[in-house]
């Protein structure tokens, strides 16, 4: 048997969140997801205290594709660190935090727009 990172590949609209995960293409995940130009990513990350360069990697790694980032950070607003806005700021990457909730939303907006758009998206239950 071969266990591999959670990995969809290409772009699909987020279907439901809550309850730990999301459900997108008839499939479904668990825990926090980030969704890039190349797919929808398993991101073993839980919180905003663990937001760092490291953990949004492959959003700088895709960064030619991609205009905007919608921060989902759980079920409450919470700022991006003054250092991590300035890197997505050299990496000329608009970065939105924002609830899951709207970031969910505005996501499936801006992605039916065909628009540059990625998502790093904190799992709620």
């Amino acid at each position: 048997m071969e266990i591999r990172d959670a990995h969809f590949p290409g772009r699909a609209p987020l279907d439901a969140y809550g309850n730990g995960g999301f459900r997108f293409a008839n499939m479904s995940h668990r825990g926090s997801i980030l969704c890039v130009p190349s797919g929808i990513y398993g991101w073993n990350i839980s919180g905003p205290a663990e937001f760092s360069e490291l953990a949004f990697q492959r959003v700088f790694e895709e960064q030619p594709d991609i205009e905007v980032l919608l921060v989902g950070t759980g079920t409450d607003l919470h700022p991006l660190a003054a250092d991590l806005k300035d890197r997505f700021r050299e990496a000329n990457i608009l970065a939105d935090p924002m609830s899951t909730g709207a970031a969910v939303r505005t996501f499936n907006v801006l992605l039916s727009e065909d628009r540059a758009v990625a998502a790093a998206l904190l799992a709620v239950d």
